[in-house]
């Protein structure tokens, strides 16, 4: 016998009634239903069943309680998840060893929370213990779902660690590659870890789990324009990103923007720099992003790609599945890349990404 993680709908909230002789069982199944409580009969026959949803409540009578069922019952509560520990109402005669009855049945469900009733009893006396009991499942079922958070939330938390870690030793491996000396190395290797602090910093700030694009651009270039390099223009319709994409994107943006200080567009006065992105409706909505400087000293493709290009090209892929097109014209460097809208968008089910159009 197994308990699912998932009760069934509204199990929990369900009273199990298993009183097999007189009429007990629909007296109190009729008594319970007027005071909009669910209630599910059952035998002893299919209790193994109705257990395996994780009931609410189980109400039964003492005479009901042979040695099987209360082992059966035993066994359920034993494999419970931690958060568990259902109510079980018995209803006692007058006339039983109920001292006796009480201590077994104490002893044999440990993980359970036991209400005896001796009969007769008042009608409102049994529905008042009910509904106690039903309240305090309740507060197990928060504590369930608090658990199942917890645990979703350390999932992810390390999950996003991981990436963060790759991250870095891949930023930094491709870093070493290309450094002159140990000067060059430590100056390029902080400047990219600091941009990357400074993007997991913003989303994480934001609300959701996205970021637009103009965000993650005026994120990426207003330090520098506060160093007083003006000549960065940014446009492109409202379109949201999820954090991971925000984040692969922020990246690119520091790479060809410290690359353009150091030896494009932006390393002249007359230098300019424009980053614009646009949706492109056909068939599906494709994300088009393109950057260009112009103004700067003649551009000579490198003999050898260095770590921006190789970021560039590997990022850019991975980020809308097109190989971006990365062109080392004389008059300035382009990098353009195009790709389904839906591989990046943060609110695919509003727009494919796109918000306030």
């Amino acid at each position: 016998m197994s308990v699912p993680h998932e009760d069934e709908p509204a199990a929990l909230d369900q009273v199990l009634i298993l009183a097999p002789y007189r009429r007990d069982a629909e007296y109190m199944g009729r008594l319970l239903a007027e005071h909009d409580i669910a209630v599910v009969p059952c035998t002893a026959g299919d209790l193994a069943t109705h257990l395996a949803t994780g009931p609410g409540v189980l109400v039964t009578t003492h005479e009901a309680l042979t040695p099987a069922l209360i082992v059966m019952i035993a066994d359920y509560l034993r494999i419970q998840p931690p958060w568990s520990e259902m109510p079980i109402v018995v209803l006692l005669d007058r006339a039983s060893p109920n001292a006796r009855i009480r201590a077994t049945l104490e002893t044999a469900w440990l993980r359970s929370r036991q209400l005896f009733y001796q009969r007769p009893l008042a009608p409102v006396e049994l529905v008042s213990g009910v509904q106690s009991a039903l309240l305090a499942r309740l507060r197990q079922r928060d504590v369930r779902d608090h658990i199942d958070r917890e645990v979703e939330l350390r999932r992810e938390l390390n999950h996003r660690v991981k990436n963060i870690l790759a991250s870095v030793s891949s930023i930094f491996e491709m870093t070493r590659r290309g450094a002159d000396d140990v000067d060059a190395l430590a100056e390029d290797f902080g400047a990219r870890l600091h941009a990357l602090s400074r993007v997991h910093s913003a989303v994480f700030q934001a609300e959701g789990e996205t970021i637009s694009i103009a965000e993650i651009a005026a994120l990426t270039f207003d330090p520098y324009r506060q160093m007083g390099i003006s000549r960065i223009e940014a446009h492109g319709p409202p379109v949201t990103l999820r954090r991971d994409a925000g984040t692969t994107l922020a990246l690119c943006l520091h790479e060809l923007t410290t690359n353009a200080i150091k030896y494009g567009a932006l390393s002249r006065p007359e230098g300019r720099v424009r980053f614009r992105w646009e949706i492109l409706a056909d068939l599906r909505p494709d994300l088009s992003m393109e950057w260009e400087e112009k103004g700067g000293p003649a551009v000579v493709a490198p003999a050898r790609s260095g770590y921006g290009t190789r970021y560039l090209r590997a990022a850019l892929a991975g980020l809308l599945g097109g190989k971006p097109d990365i062109d080392f014209a004389a008059d300035g460097l382009r990098c353009a890349v195009q790709g389904p809208l839906s591989r990046v968008a943060g609110n695919p089910e509003d727009g494919g990404g796109v918000s306030g159009a």
